[in-house]
């Protein structure tokens, strides 16, 4: 077809849906890079300027607590780079196949090279859609996603740097993804593996999870040295969404859904290809009603990387639409207001933003249909590597920020795959929080029926971290901590749970729930980990409880069944319980 009747259809197919033409190529900020294969030192130039401001260990996980995004998106070919992974970066190949853009080496090091910090810091990061022929150092922590890479060789999700010991590191999600060598996890505490093959995989320490994986696996083990919890087929997934570029015009590839998936993706054809005139590009400097204008004409949104002050929030309200964030976008809520609600509409797809509470108390941050919609099951909603933050930023003994629940989602066929919701427990300048600061309530509330979630990362909130009202819930890994600054008055007593089943819930299914203990500041005692109503549509496969340090105890792994863990050192795994 000639090129003037392709320009001709698109504008045609633009004018059809009542919306206006987006430029194709868009006019990106200045903190997103196109790095062209042809100039390998301009590039190598720009990511360690990027990586100097946002990344490093002198000092200790440098960055951590930036004002800068970047989104570093590297055009189909190969780059003689190596790309250092600092805060608030994502790394993206333009390709339509992770083949078609290479690069030459990828490295997250640890963020304090203390053994003791190691990469527990190492958060709000992101690599997705690209292939290398380098071993590869990946030692991140709280669910920092890589997605659709294939790494002709090794990779280390830990680092050693000096001393007796490894550094600390308690992620992560991979999915999609090709490791023709050996997958080794070292230090890690904990690990989701979806729809990856790999050549093998070594190590364990409390949790890792396989789902719908294929390869030299591990065997399946309750308990250790060995905890690794296998599920053979992933039920219900549509890889995230994500951009391509091909003679200078950008496209969103929205991959279509898959049931029972084994493996990585094979046909990269099974997608919906949308180009740019219908997606509009945000920047921070757009306002929440300009951005719900684009959204109602029936565009997607990418929203560039950048901290975006709500006073409203961002509605969808058209089925099938794309909110997709680059570079870590933040969206902060100024007013007590969602950053992000979407309407009982089916196919939405949200992914790769960090939300962040704000001085005036928010009833809900992220809020997702209402209870009376069943969703559709061959058209579900999807959340992608969605992080929710309430603290951190600030310092609350000058101010403080609230929320009641981060994440509640009450329309049914949703499915979360990657999420990390978290009361901070520390904050700017390294200091410590105490006495129910920056207070938040639940991190995720799940009303709808037939949820299903992939990665569920939940952290340090003042009632029961996740609450499950819904039926047919499914959970395929859990990792939390509870809070370290309450008391027995306001936390033990009053018989709070990481992960509670509503006692009306009658069906529950999940895979690898793992809660942790440091009550820091006062000895508090928990009955369980996990509660439920305990009939027989509810199943929980390897849950367990750790004992990190401080005070108290966990007494039960699930209800009253498991022994107490209160020392240093103890776990406590529960093979099957209801």
């Amino acid at each position: 077809m000639r090129k003037d009747l392709v320009c001709g259809v698109v504008l045609l197919s633009c004018l059809l849906s009542l919306s206006m033409c987006e430029p194709n190529p868009p006019t990106w900020p200045k903190n997103v890079y196109i790095f062209d294969p042809a100039t390998p030192s301009t590039t190598q130039a720009a990511i360690d300027a990027v990586f100097a401001e946002n990344g490093g260990n002198s000092p200790p996980d440098n960055g951590q607590w930036s004002n800068s995004r970047y989104a570093l998106m590297f055009m189909p070919g190969t780059h003689a780079v190596t790309v250092d992974v600092g805060y608030y970066t994502s790394v993206i190949g333009l390709g339509k196949t992770p083949q078609e853009t290479t690069l030459q080496t990828l490295r997250c090091q640890n963020g304090d090279f203390d053994y003791t910090v190691g990469a527990l810091n190492n958060f709000w990061r992101s690599a997705e859609g690209f292939s290398t022929q380098s071993y590869t150092l990946w030692a991140v922590s709280q669910a920092a996603p890589m997605r659709r890479v294939v790494i002709s060789g090794n990779m280390d999700l830990y680092q050693y740097n000096y001393g007796c010991c490894a550094g600390y590191a308690s992620g992560g999600y991979l999915a999609d993804s090709i490791i023709s060598g050996t997958v080794t996890s070292g230090s890690q505490q904990q690990w989701l593996t979806r729809n990856t093959n790999m050549g093998s995989w070594s190590g364990s320490v409390w949790n890792m999870v396989f789902v719908g994986c294929a390869g030299g696996l591990p065997t399946a083990n309750c308990g250790s040295p060995t905890p690794f919890t296998l599920v053979t087929a992933t039920p219900v997934i549509a890889e995230k969404p994500y951009i391509t570029l091909y003679s200078g015009k950008y496209n969103l590839v929205i991959p279509k859904v898959e049931y029972n998936k084994v493996g990585v993706t094979s046909n990269y054809d099974n997608a919906n290809t949308v180009g740019f005139e219908n997606v509009f590009v945000a920047t921070e400097t757009d306002t929440a009603a300009t951005i719900n204008a684009k959204l109602d004409s029936g565009l997607h949104v990418v929203l560039s990387p950048g901290n975006y002050n709500l006073t409203e929030s961002i509605v969808i309200n058209n089925k099938n639409t794309v909110l997709l964030g680059i570079g870590f976008p933040t969206l902060i809520s100024t007013n007590g207001n969602p950053c992000i609600t979407v309407a009982s509409v089916d196919g939405v797809r949200v992914a790769g933003i960090l939300v962040q509470a704000g001085k005036i108390e928010a009833p809900v941050l992220v809020k997702w249909g209402t209870t009376d919609y069943s969703g559709d099951s061959t058209n579900p909603g999807f959340i992608y590597d969605l992080f929710v933050r309430v603290g951190g930023d600030n310092d609350p003994f000058e101010y403080q920020v609230s929320a009641d629940t981060m994440l509640e989602v009450n329309s049914g066929n949703v499915v979360i795959d990657n999420t990390w919701l978290w009361r901070a427990d520390h904050y700017v300048g390294g200091g410590i929080v105490y006495n129910s600061m920056n207070p938040a309530k639940h991190s995720a509330v799940m009303n709808g029926n037939d949820i299903t979630a992939y990665g569920l990362f939940a952290e340090h909130t003042l009632q029961d971290m996740v609450l499950w009202n819904g039926e047919g819930g499914r959970t395929y890994f859990f990792q939390s901590e509870y809070p370290y600054d309450v008391t027995q008055a306001n936390y033990g007593s009053p018989g709070y749970a990481a992960y509670r089943v509503n006692s009306t819930v009658t069906t529950h299914n999940a895979w690898g729930v793992g809660v942790y203990s440091y009550f820091r500041d006062y000895s508090v005692v928990v009955n369980s980990g996990i509660a439920t109503p305990g009939t027989s549509g509810i199943s929980f496969t390897n849950s367990l409880t750790v004992f990190l340090n401080g005070m108290g105890s966990i007494q039960h792994v699930v209800n009253n069944n498991g022994d107490a863990v209160y020392a240093i050192g103890m776990q406590e795994w529960l093979c099957s319980s209801n």
